[in-house]
């Protein structure tokens, strides 16, 4: 088969077997599991209608871009292949890729993408832990392993967690700075082992050959020597394989999630475990020595905040102020046990965690400071406290992110670590802290109140926001974040998609932020973000929250070329409302005008009926004169009777809304659901420009 040829059916049909056949044995894992999860199916259904913005905020989230749904079908597109979805033509899936696609742009889209794009989440992890065998500076190694030609500058945490070699041999001497392998094994066996612990990526070419001293053959036995001192499994099974590419890189894959799993299970059994609970006027007293137990070179300090003071912490705080085992060499006064029960304001209390310079300089703010000629990067007796500007549970966070590459978190605290990743200049978990925010903060968008929809609300008070947005759930849901922290946030964090979250989540609630005091200030906010503001500058909140407002009620007149034919329909509209409210005024004239009685005479009128039934006979007498009319009409007890014209204004609301009226945002009716729309968005686009025009804004 040529190189841009396609493989025959059978020759399809073929590999299909051998790997159905490698999978069941389990040489081979299954590249395109069947996936019947909510998100694989929103990515779907995002590649169907070409949503780039869904599809990564799906990839963000964690979805297997590479799984099928229950038709056998994987979604491909751009932004996937871009994101690490696999179309090789050497596989059943990638074949199949080329020979459904739509047309010849896909088609040759595809055939750019003929080796494997895969991109591995865990990578930035792996990339820095390799790295880390060259950075000569800042100085993060802490014990040297010495070949007869080379030497490695490594680290024992790193050692500890990947080897139990090393985890049983540093755990009885943890103050050991130099190792040294067996003469007889080649050093470019040992560069392999080590490359492996730091999960590194093994190399095809094993360094063997002339001018070397070794063969390939003698590195790959002394490969195996050293797994098995070292008690690492399968690295001889990894170099052969390294030929097959697909086997090679299921491997690799494998090994990294491997690593990373030691190594997190590492950190929590000793960096989180052993993290200090004190109080902050006595944290600064800790003395953590150099040499110790969970080879820390550098203490991390958050502080609670101050407003926290929970009830029932008694029991954690003596379980978190346990002392330190003798191996860490940490003195902790007993005295912080004690406390006064009448005591009623717990004092504020701090936590300091040991950590590793190594893995800290991963954020480019610990590199600067370690890098510099700085307090915290000069070596001292005992260890350096660094105090970092959030919570304990803040910095839990970003630690386990370092070390683990794992970022997980909830809406009641996205924001702060929002700031601290932002500070720490970490990227990854700020575009994690948008996304937490963007998606479980946006609960359903509201309109009216359910009493004015239904037509019950009798009193004069503003409309309420309760109805719900043909674009949202019906059931409103209370409130969980303060939007304009949100909005602030992203604007000092320079979080693009946070200002349009904000900005939409506004827009699909703007009934309920219009008139009061902080949205004018919200909005005089965002004017003042323009440096040197002139007149003809937009604001871009309220540009946003017009593009979202035009979105929540499906009106888009300006693309659709319907504005002008709107406000003409517009105008006809209110010429006929103004001419039936004439016309229903004069109806309740007459209808409130009175008979007047006939002074003088027996009876106002008379009506006689023959036994037909047909014929009607009426009978007045003359008027009295005014001074008998005014004497009597003084003295008459029996007041007029009006009709009652709310109770028929009521019925007829009532018709009206069962025969499908809807109320609008000023508590009128309206024709329909689509009408009452049109005017929501109009009303809506008014209070702008009126609180524009209160703010002496133009935009």
């Amino acid at each position: 088969m040529t190189t841009s040829g396609l493989l025959r059916k059978d020759q399809l049909e073929r590999n299909l077997f051998d790997e159905r056949r490698l999978i069941e044995e389990g040489v081979l894992k299954e590249d395109n599991p069947l996936d019947f999860s909510v998100n694989f199916q929103k990515l779907c259904d995002a590649c169907r209608r070409g949503d780039p913005k869904l599809c990564q905020e799906m990839i963000q989230e964690g979805t297997n871009i590479n799984a099928k749904d229950q038709y056998d079908y994987t979604p491909l597109i751009l932004l996937l292949l871009e994101s690490g979805a696999l179309c090789e033509r050497d596989t059943f899936q990638g074949e199949r890729c080329l020979y459904n696609a739509l047309n010849d742009r896909i088609r040759n889209l595809l055939l750019q993408y003929d080796y494997s794009k895969t991109t591995d989440p865990l990578q930035p992890l792996a990339s820095h832990l390799v790295s880390l065998l060259i950075r000569d500076h800042p100085k993060t190694f802490d014990i040297t392993v010495a070949t007869p030609t080379e030497s490695f500058r490594l680290h024992k945490f790193i050692l500890s967690s990947r080897s139990p070699y090393f985890k049983s041999k540093l755990a009885q001497a943890p103050d050991t700075k130099t190792w040294k392998p067996a003469p007889t094994i080649p050093p470019q066996s040992f560069a392999i082992a080590l490359k492996h612990l730091y999960l590194g990526e093994i190399p095809r070419d094993l360094g063997g050959g002339p001018g070397t001293g070794f063969t390939d053959s003698e590195i790959l036995a002394g490969a195996d020597r050293i797994s098995k001192h070292l008690e690492i499994q399968n690295l001889s099974q990894l170099i052969l394989d390294a030929s097959d590419r697909r086997l090679a890189r299921q491997r690799r894959q494998d090994e990294v999630e491997k690593g990373r799993d030691q190594l997190e299970q590492w950190f929590r059994e000793n960096v989180l475990k052993h993290a200090i609970d004190v109080e902050t006027s006595k944290a600064d007293n800790i003395k953590w020595d150099r040499d110790n137990g969970i080879f820390a070179d550098i203490l991390l300090r958050a502080d609670e905040d101050e407003d926290i003071q929970e009830e029932g912490e008694a029991t954690d705080s003596q379980q978190q102020q346990q002392p330190a085992t003798n191996a860490l060499g940490i003195p902790i006064s007993h005295t912080s046990h004690s406390r006064s029960p009448s005591r009623t304001r717990k004092p504020r209390r701090s936590k300091i965690y040991p950590c590793h310079k190594a893995m800290l300089i991963r954020s480019e703010f610990f590199l600067t400071m370690f890098e510099s000629s700085f307090r915290e990067a000069q070596d001292t007796p005992h260890l350096q406290i660094v105090s970092i500007d959030c919570s304990p549970a803040v910095l839990e966070i970003i630690l386990t992110f370092l070390y683990t590459e794992k970022v997980d978190f909830g809406l009641d605290i996205a924001v702060d670590v929002l700031f601290a990743a932002d500070m720490l200049f970490l990227e990854k978990v700020k575009a994690k802290a948008a996304l937490v925010i963007s998606s479980l903060g946006n609960g359903s968008a509201i309109a009216i109140s359910p009493d004015i929809a239904n037509g019950t609300e009798t009193n004069q008070r503003p409309p309420q926001t309760n109805r719900a947005s043909p674009l949202t759930n019906a059931d409103p849901e209370p409130e969980e974040i303060d939007i304009y922290e949100i909005l602030r946030a992203a604007w000092l964090t320079r979080v693009q998609r946070l200002e349009e979250f904000a900005a939409r989540y506004i827009a699909y609630r703007l009934e309920s932020f219009i008139d009061t005091a902080d949205f004018a200030d919200l909005v005089k906010e965002s004017a003042e973000r323009i440096t040197r503001r002139e007149e003809t500058d937009s604001i871009e909140l309220l540009d946003d929250i017009r593009y979202y407002l035009s979105e929540r009620f499906r009106l888009r007149f300006e693309d659709a070329g319907l504005e002008e034919v709107m406000d003409e329909e517009a105008a006809v509209a209110e010429a006929m409302e103004t001419s039936r409210a004439q016309a229903s005024e004069l109806d309740v004239q007459k209808s409130m005008t009175m008979p007047l009685p006939q002074w003088g005479s027996e009876s106002a009128s008379k009506i006689s009926h023959d036994d037909g039934g047909g014929e009607i006979s009426t009978a007045t007498s003359t008027a009295p004169s005014s001074t008998t009319a005014t004497s009597i009409g003084d003295s008459a007890s029996t007041p007029p009777q009006f009709p009652d014209l709310t109770r028929d204004q009521s019925i007829n609301a009532e018709a009206l809304l069962a025969s499908g009226a809807v109320r609008t945002l000023d508590g009128e009716l309206a024709g329909d659901e689509f009408a009452a729309m049109a005017v929501d968005y109009q009303i809506l686009l008014g209070k702008i420009d009126t609180l524009l025009e209160k703010l002496k804004l133009d935009a």
